[in-house]
């Protein structure tokens, strides 16, 4: 997924990518330094972990994929608690493949996030000090199994959304990952698109709530 150019996690601290002398967040286009990588970014090329980059486009990376790679960690919990309480096995065995995927999407960006010479360790420790963020999305509770539903097609419908530009994006490692992130989230909104209909079969009184916590008139949506 990360080329020639991904650097073996325990040498990432030590090796790390190059940046010109005294690069900083503001470092401009005039920096001799600098011309090849504004010359891949003028041709929108990818940068690659060895290419020489500012320090200030590097460090906004590492907090960039920080973040998300802690929503998705932190996104597969509300649906693993469900996993013991689906209403049959073959739900179960769906949603405990998401949450699996979710995982490894979580995986697959913490090890983006390693090209760039970041400790997945260290980024841990800065989530759980609250130092680092995640999608506050997640911090609604999943108190019935029609959450699971709502969550798969409209929170993963609207990752895709904000996910689809970055698969273009000037960062080759993060672009790549991208890519196999978006095709597996839209694999999960068609499934839970496909859940969410016993939901408007059901009787009037059934279907009354999920449409009134998920929606304007319930403040969710």
């Amino acid at each position: 997924m990360y080329g020639n150019d991904f650097t073996p996690p325990d040498q990432a601290a030590s090796a790390g990518p190059q940046s010109s002398p005294g690069a900083g967040p503001d470092t401009g286009r005039g920096d001799e330094h600098l011309e090849g990588f504004w010359r891949v970014l003028d041709a929108d090329g990818r940068v690659e972990p060895r290419d020489v980059m500012p320090e200030g486009y590097r460090k906004t990376l590492v907090r960039q994929i920080a973040q998300h790679a802690h929503s998705e960690i932190i996104g597969m919990q509300p649906e693993g608690n469900w996993i013991s309480r689906a209403p049959s096995l073959r739900r179960k065995a769906i949603l405990m493949a998401k949450v699996q995927d979710e995982a490894g999407h979580g995986l697959y960006l913490y090890a983006a996030a390693e090209t760039l010479g970041a400790d997945r360790a260290e980024l841990l420790d800065l989530l759980h000090s609250g130092r680092q963020k995640y999608s506050s999305i997640f911090n609604y509770p999943t108190q019935t199994w029609a959450d699971i539903g709502a969550i798969g097609w409209l929170v993963d419908g609207a990752a895709i959304v904000n996910q689809v530009p970055l698969c273009r994006c000037s960062y080759g490692p993060y672009a790549r990952a991208m890519i196999r992130v978006c095709k597996e989230e839209s694999f999960h909104q068609g499934r839970a698109s496909r859940s969410c209909t016993p939901c408007r079969t059901a009787p009037p009184r059934r279907r009354r709530w999920p449409r009134t916590r998920w929606t304007a008139g319930g403040g969710r949506a």
